[in-house]
């Protein structure tokens, strides 16, 4: 009894870390894309997003107070049950694959800048980076390739549905404008993505050779990379599958 005891609990906080998550991410999310916005309605504009970022910060708050409380209950119930210990690592890996942990490890530093403008000549206000922005995605797809396990672009999480798009004299990350310099930390085994990334005619050259972008690697024993707090899709298309060995056992 003492085991399904602490499977119940587990589940039913596992069920409020995920509603949660929803709010924060509701919260996040804003109907107005895009446009020129009247200066009359500026103000109001900016004072709504300011209510609404400190509803979203209060909400996140509340997540993290919440699984906090989760996870002492999870070690609690995964000291004497095997079976919960076991769940409790799965969960851990789901997330950490969702990019809603913050997570810690080895790996690289890479800051990529402009070229510097030439003597008396102003510097372009968009930059090399942003007009070529599709570098930087394909700097990103390397490290992936290489086994990259957490990536950051100036303290942007990168998850499955990061975008990644020029808005302005901005490149959005996130639905966040970001701006030279750029730096990436990126958590996975540092030699393997360091030689993924400068072999020859590979993108960081291209980024030097081509572009005079300015770029530096680092390697680090530790990083730490903050968890994804941006807004995720709701789902109106898909659906999970559903087996019939899954249907045989609800049954």
């Amino acid at each position: 009894m003492k085991r399904y005891g602490g499977m119940f609990v587990v589940g039913v906080l596992a069920v409020c870390v995920g509603f949660a998550i929803s709010m924060q991410i509701s919260l996040g999310q804003n109907p107005d894309q895009g446009g020129l916005v009247p200066i009359g309605k500026v103000t109001p504009y900016q004072v709504e997003l300011e209510k609404l970022q400190i509803e979203k910060d209060r909400a996140i708050e509340d997540l993290r107070v919440i699984e906090e409380r989760l996870a002492r209950i999870e070690k609690e119930n995964a000291e004497d049950d095997t079976l919960v210990a076991g769940l409790v690592a799965d969960l851990d890996r789901y997330k950490m694959a969702a990019g809603v942990l913050d997570v810690k490890g080895p790996g690289l530093i890479i800051t990529i800048e402009d070229p510097l403008p030439a003597e008396g000549a102003e510097a372009d206000i968009y930059g090399d980076i942003m007009t070529h922005f599709d570098l930087m995605l394909s700097l990103v797809n390397r490290l992936k390739e290489s086994g990259a396990e957490a990536i950051s672009i100036n303290g942007n999480r990168l998850v499955n549905l990061t975008e990644m798009v020029l808005a302005g004299d901005n490149v959005n990350i996130n639905s966040n404008p970001t701006a030279s310099p750029y730096k990436l930390l990126v958590i996975g085994d540092p030699d393997t993505m360091e030689a993924a990334v400068t072999i020859k005619f590979g993108i960081i050259s291209t980024m030097r050779d081509m572009y005079n972008l300015r770029v530096s690697i680092e390697k680090a024993e530790e990083l730490a990379i903050a968890r994804y707090n941006g807004s995720v899709t709701n789902f109106r298309y898909a659906q999970p599958v559903v087996t019939e060995q899954d249907a045989g056992g609800n049954a």
